[in-house]
């Protein structure tokens, strides 16, 4: 419905009333519908503001109407067609003279009139109710169409509430470790939503969470169902370079080293700027569980995704510590250390010979029988200056 202000002036006629004089005007005007022609018993009405005074008039077979005998004043003037106020102008005030004609011409108000619908769908929508209006302007047809679809909306949004609610609770439950109230809330979450990756990434977590305090079987079973959530979350989303590195976690929990290695890798392939941290957390958590090996996969994997970065430092003192780890002592008390032990800590005092494990390399240098170096060499010190 559009409304706009017009102003018009109108021969005023003089009728002999008790003895008194009125002023009165002419109101008249053309209706066109949306295909131009006159629309024929369009009403008009004719509502004064100033005081109370309400007429109304029709449109003839030309679309032409007129209403004479109108009072001076100010006047809402609306036009309706088949039931609808389809235009209205505000503020018409009528004078004495010459009165230009108070047109409506629905072709300009299509644009508004398909805005204004559109509005009352997705009022509808919303709401999950139907204006009267809204139903008056539709077919039979085009009414059940519509309820199936509010029907079908409104499912959807308490699905996705449902969702919500499920994947909310079981996130704050894993972050306060309560693993089987995760564990609980995330697998309906994973049943109303399976198509979400976040919901079996934290449904993962969650079982692997869980897997920690069982031993044998009941740690296998649930560790394998840690492992199968986290396969679908990257099933459905490949290109997570943190899922991947979440996997991996969970396998090194379940002791399938290969694979584990395979999934940093592919984390670190995804997010190569940060992969050396991945490998360092990884390695970390291995130490902590007490597995040296994998431990040393980890900080080498850690070392060779970011040789000479400074930041990367504690990949080489954390390689060094767990390979001197794996050192065998002889019978007259000689240690032998694995191929690149020394290595690592002499690296580590390259990159940060004031670092807070400098004097820790140093000793461990000093009982293998290695010798320190603290000399930093820039990798990229013999590049040619542009």
């Amino acid at each position: 419905m559009n409304s706009r202000n017009a102003a018009f002036a109108a021969v005023g006629l003089v009728f002999l009333a008790l003895a008194c004089y009125a002023q009165v005007a002419t109101v008249e005007g053309d209706v066109k519908g949306a295909d131009g022609k006159g629309v024929v018993g369009a009403i008009i009405y004719l509502h004064r503001t100033d005081i109370k005074w309400d007429s109304k008039t029709k449109t003839d077979k030309k679309g032409h109407y007129i209403h004479a005998g109108v009072p001076l004043g100010t006047y809402e003037i609306s036009c309706e067609v088949d039931g609808k106020i389809v235009d209205k102008v505000s503020g018409v005030r009528t004078t004495l003279g010459e009165h230009p004609p108070i047109d409506f011409d629905l072709r300009k108000n299509g644009a508004q009139a398909t805005a204004a619908r559109q509005a009352e769908i997705q009022k509808a929508f919303e709401t999950g109710q139907m204006s009267e209006d809204l139903k008056r302007q539709m077919t039979p047809e085009q009414k059940a169409a519509m309820e199936k679809q509010i029907n079908e909306k409104a499912g959807e949004i308490k699905k996705n509430k449902d969702l919500n609610e499920a994947f909310n609770a079981g996130f704050n439950a894993l972050q306060d470790k309560q693993w089987d109230v995760a564990v609980t809330n995330l697998e309906k979450a994973a049943e109303i939503g399976p198509t979400q990756p976040a919901v079996w990434a934290n449904l993962g977590d969650a079982y692997i969470g869980q897997a920690q305090s069982k031993t044998g079987a009941d740690f296998d079973a649930l560790a394998q169902k840690g492992i199968d959530a986290y396969a679908k979350s990257i099933e459905i989303k490949p290109d997570d370079a943190s899922v991947h590195n979440n996997y991996a976690l969970a396998l090194a929990k379940a002791k399938k080293f290969p694979e584990m290695k395979a999934e940093l890798q592919k984390a670190a392939d995804l997010d190569p700027t940060t992969a050396y941290v991945k490998f360092f957390n990884l390695g970390a958590l291995m130490t902590n569980a007490g597995q040296a090996e994998a431990a040393s996969t980890a900080f080498k994997m850690a070392i060779d995704s970011a040789p000479d970065n400074p930041k990367n430092c504690e990949s080489y003192y954390q390689y060094g510590l767990s390979l001197a780890a794996q050192a065998s002592v002889s019978a007259d008390g000689k240690i032998t250390a694995p191929p690149g032990t020394v290595e690592a800590f002499q690296k580590y005092l390259q990159l940060a010979p004031d670092g807070k494990s400098a004097q820790s390399s140093k000793d461990m240098l000093t009982q293998l029988g290695g010798t320190i170096d603290t000399t930093f060499k820039n990798p990229n010190s013999n590049k040619k200056k542009k």
